[in-house]
């Protein structure tokens, strides 16, 4: 899938917009991503990573 997170495969979720009267409609919730040149394998690579990731350190960001 496209939109997912190279890191730790966070992609996305469906869910419903529940309005006051109860009604339900689709919608999708979609992960925070973010692109990056990040060190993958020892060379410096644009990939997409969530939030979640860059913030606990998961990714080594390249200079």
């Amino acid at each position: 899938m496209a939109f997912s997170c190279d890191v730790c495969g966070k992609n996305r979720l469906v869910g419903n917009n529940v309005s006051h009267a109860n009604n339900r409609t689709k919608r999708v919730f979609r992960p925070n991503l973010r692109t990056v040149r990040a060190l993958v394998k020892g060379a410096a690579q644009r990939i997409k990573v969530c939030t979640r990731c860059l913030r606990s350190g998961l990714v080594q960001k390249a200079v």
